[in-house]
């Protein structure tokens, strides 16, 4: 995790530069972005204080200290929290894949919902699904122990159809991916999913390179579907209460839409609810 927050540091230092934030430009540099000596200096920490954290060697570093080099680097909140994760990272339970377990509550809820909804668990995985969400998404014909979105995004050749903005949706995964990471730092199931990503997908090699970091809140997906054609849906994703590692996703269409109208369809074939077991 120490080679996670060194990384982070320097892909932040990399986007910021010496005239942004008041510096002269001496001579021709090696690497684009502030050097660590300028970071420390606008952070107000000695240059090896500085040199240490970068390299994981550090002492405990505090919050007024992270939250200094945040401001430097330009953080986000959620870049923000996510450099707090990597310098002070928390032991927390990896519960396997298959204990990832969903109260009764939560399938009747979406079963009662008139939109397409879903719930996300830990490491993108799939937990459960009403029945138009299913008829959106086809999580069903999704093999047993698969059903993962950032597995389906770039593993499945037949993502980059389904949405039609895929090179988005793959960042806003990697980026998600990211900030779980930081977050369940010695979760060695999403360690065993991302090696796996890096060696099968290029895409998902590159953009893991990034260090790119993104909740995953509201917006827009565009999508082909196979029966009904081109689908513009918005969604919301709500932390479930009890267990914040579990989302709830729910599609919306605008009314009188067409997609609103093709909603309408799939629902009309849709006979029974869809009761996975997580």
């Amino acid at each position: 995790m120490s080679s996670d927050l060194g990384e982070f540091l320097r892909s932040r230092r990399a986007r910021i530069q010496p005239h942004e934030v008041g510096l002269q430009e001496h001579g021709r540099r090696r690497v684009p972005g502030l050097r660590r000596e300028e970071v420390a200096q606008l952070a107000g920490v000695s240059v090896d204080y500085y040199i240490r954290l970068e390299q994981g060697r550090g002492p405990s570093v505090s919050d007024a200290v992270l939250d200094s080099i945040a401001r430097v680097l330009r953080l986000d909140e959620v870049e923000q929290a996510h450099l707090h994760d990597l310098a002070r990272p928390q032991r927390r339970s990896a519960r396997p894949r298959g204990s990832q377990r969903l109260r009764p509550g939560i399938q009747l809820l979406l079963d009662s919902m008139h939109a397409p909804a879903f719930v996300l668990g830990r490491r993108m995985d799939v937990l459960a699904w009403n029945a138009l969400g299913d008829a959106v998404a086809g999580f069903s014909a999704m093999p047993d122990g698969r059903r993962n979105q950032a597995c389906y995004a770039f593993l499945d050749p037949a993502a980059q159809d389904f949405y039609l903005d895929w090179d988005a949706v793959a960042a806003e995964t990697v980026a998600y991916l990211r900030l779980d990471a930081g977050r369940h730092p010695h979760d060695r199931h999403l360690a065993e999913l991302v090696g796996e990503l890096s060696l099968r997908s290029e895409p998902f090699r590159r953009l893991w390179a990034d260090h790119q970091v993104k909740e995953k809140t509201y917006g827009v997906k565009r999508m082909r579907h196979a029966e009904v054609g081109d689908l513009e849906l918005g969604y919301e994703t709500l932390a479930l209460p009890g267990d914040p590692d579990q989302l709830l996703v729910v599609y919306t269409a605008s009314p009188g839409s067409g997609t609103a109208e093709k909603l309408t369809v799939l629902a009309s074939w849709t006979a029974q609810p869809a009761t996975p077991h997580a």
